[in-house]
């Protein structure tokens, strides 16, 4: 009798498969954004959602790492929203580099999953994070995180062992507005931290303004860019799932 890990690994790998992307029509996906609205827009809901997309914001600086050959020796998170990415290696533009992919992180990742979904990858793009959220597990040190990154990977792991094809494109729909509105919102929070000139050690822009010497608003700027940029592609795919015909 096949045991319950092996049973979830089924799972997970058969996620990586293309399946028909789901058919809901307009009506279908203006429920799908009103839904990642609720998620990320109210304050008592960005309480409990607002942690998951700290989560990928610190990933995302992880990620950045390990790209520019820098050793990841762990990461934090608090149930403030806040979180530190610690890495070892050459300092300079790699520094810069890995401080940068913070905010954008969770638009682009928010747009991967919308074009996933339109193209037919949804249970792959959910069976991807789970794998990620569980291994990135052994890098965090302090009790809260095992807490939030633990829960992100619970949910992740229940999607992945409940859903189907259309459960899966369903799913990354409203994570992916949900993301690309949570990326929206810390933007305009990092700005307030600027114009109000407090707690400026919490802003990756401060922190690239004393790496680089370049202004913090310049920082600022190409945050917006690419967060813009990641909505901007993520306009496509929504299109294309809101005229795929009811079957």
């Amino acid at each position: 009798m096949e045991t319950l890990p092996g049973q979830l690994w089924e799972r997970i790998t058969d996620g990586f498969l293309r399946v028909a992307p789901p058919a809901m029509g307009t009506a279908g996906l203006v429920v799908i954004v009103l839904v990642a609205v609720v998620l990320s827009v109210p304050r008592r809901s960005w309480r409990i959602f607002g942690l998951f997309v700290t989560v990928v914001h610190e990933l995302g600086h992880a990620a950045a790492a390990l790209l520019t050959v820098q050793r990841v020796t762990g990461i934090t998170l608090r149930l403030d929203h806040s979180g530190t990415t610690t890495s070892l290696g050459r300092r300079g533009w790699r520094a810069a580099f890995t401080t940068f992919w913070g905010y954008p992180v969770p638009a682009v990742v928010g747009a991967v999953l919308l074009r996933s979904t339109a193209h037919g990858w949804a249970p792959a793009a959910l069976s991807l994070s789970a794998v990620v959220l569980v291994a990135a597990l052994v890098l965090i040190r302090n009790g809260q995180g095992v807490l939030i990154l633990g829960g992100s990977a619970a949910v992740a792991l229940t999607l992945v062992w409940f859903g189907g094809a259309a459960p899966a494109g369903y799913a990354c729909l409203v994570l992916g507005v949900a993301l690309l509105v949570g990326a929206c919102r810390d933007w305009v929070k990092v700005v307030r931290v600027h114009v109000r000139r407090r707690d400026l050690a919490t802003s990756d822009a401060h922190l690239l303004r004393l790496e680089t010497r370049i202004p913090s608003p310049v920082w600022l700027g190409m945050f917006a860019l690419v967060i813009g940029a990641a909505v901007a592609l993520s306009l496509g795919p929504l299109v294309l799932i809101a005229g795929v015909p009811s079957s």
